[in-house]
């Protein structure tokens, strides 16, 4: 499933945009032709609101960049057009929609999927063509390593990674819900639910707490009581559920029909606004996330307003602050590569070591495609998603 947008600027007046600037086509002119960027969203499958949010992002910056005149490569300006394809949020979807961006449509570099599960085949098949890919919100490891533990050299994300989360979320589990002893629920042939809870389980020990329950399920599975009386006898402190949003209000529904009184804490696989059509279940949760929309600072306030203009009043949610960032790495890679083709792309790609993005600073060290950012945690309390803290990498 293929979508091609093509931003091109004539003379309009945008209202309400920023500065309700009058753009001209003298202001938009190009000399070179448009620059292909891919783009792989979840679209359909389980988690559409993940894929949606990431297009509607990737449109919004796409859009500002070239209102403003597109982006200067190696001394020739260009605009830029989207290729979207549907990952359909599953592994040999997003695999093929990568194959299909590279070969097919000759896309520069490809953004997302999102979900780890569609990106780890996604960054190998972006390999074998030698084009770069960038994930905002895959957190699994493998995205950004070989079957070998290497390195990959093709791909990128602009998220905190699984062991990064982990070891917060078990921080913040021991000292601030002041738990000793955790249950774990989790799907283990989803790749970032499976690592997030293993990691969680090697973490939470680590700081001498217990795993009284580590209870697994099966995509599509809707009954889960059997799992849920387990965890209610064991009598956790905190229960960890690393599922997608699509899944937690039914998982916790029947946890409490179960009998189980403990809190539950989330990952960022949360982080959707979806979960608050369902705010009496999720009361009292708390979960990890990359952002804090209501921050208001300078470059989260503006974004968010652009946002809330260009989508009806909708608050970006967490893919979208990180597709935006994306999009914005993207765009500095592109204005100081040395040459319009893949191979100088990465190169300045790989040269960025820091950016000031709505997520944060993001910070790559050493040549890591993994960058150094914080953990956000918030909790579902009075029908929002409200701010706790913040928790820095080790």
């Amino acid at each position: 499933m293929k979508r091609d947008f093509a931003f091109k600027a004539s003379t309009l007046l945008l209202a309400g945009t920023l500065g309700g600037m009058l753009l001209t086509q003298a202001a938009c002119s190009k000399s070179g032709p448009d620059i292909k960027i891919g783009v792989i969203a979840e679209l359909t499958g389980d988690i559409p609101a993940v894929g949606d949010s990431c297009k509607k992002a990737a449109e919004l910056a796409v859009a500002e960049i070239n209102e403003a005149g597109g982006v200067k490569v190696a001394g020739t300006k260009h605009l830029l057009r989207l290729v979207i394809e549907d990952s359909q949020g599953a592994a040999q979807p997003a695999a093929e929609a990568a194959k299909r961006l590279i070969e097919q449509e000759q896309v520069l570099v490809i953004l997302g999927p999102n979900a780890s599960l569609g990106a780890v085949p996604a960054a190998q098949a972006a390999a074998e063509g030698s084009t770069l890919l960038v994930s905002p919100w895959a957190t699994a490891p493998r995205v950004t390593q070989d079957d070998t533990g290497a390195p990959r050299k093709w791909a990128y994300r602009v998220c905190f990674t699984d062991p990064v989360q982990e070891k917060a979320l078990a921080k913040f589990a021991a000292g601030y819900v002041k738990a000793t002893k955790i249950a774990i629920f989790y799907n283990p042939a989803s790749e970032a639910p499976k690592g997030q809870a293993e990691l969680m389980k090697k973490e939470f020990e680590a700081r001498s707490g217990q795993v009284v329950a580590f209870e697994t399920y099966a995509k599509g599975d809707t009954d889960f009581s059997t799992q849920m009386k387990k965890i209610a006898e064991a009598a956790p402190d905190v229960v960890f559920l690393p599922s997608y949003y699509s899944e937690v209000p039914e998982q916790i529904r029947q946890a409490r029909a179960a009998g189980v009184k403990a809190p539950f804490l989330g990952s960022d696989n949360w982080g959707n606004p979806e979960l608050l059509k369902n705010a009496a279940e999720v009361e009292g949760a708390f979960f990890s996330a990359h952002y804090n929309p209501n921050a208001m600072e300078d470059k989260v306030g503006i974004f968010r307003a652009a946002f809330e203009r260009r989508y009806s009043k909708e608050v970006p949610d967490d893919i979208a602050a990180l597709t935006y960032d994306t999009m914005g790495l993207l765009k500095q890679a592109l204005q100081t590569a040395t040459g319009n083709n893949r191979d100088a792309v990465r190169e300045a790609f790989s040269k960025i070591t820091s950016f000031d993005g709505v997520t944060g600073k993001i910070l790559f060290k050493g040549g890591s495609p993994d960058p150094v950012k914080s953990v956000v945690l918030k909790q579902f309390t009075g029908g929002k998603a409200t701010f706790v803290t913040n928790i820095d990498p080790d």
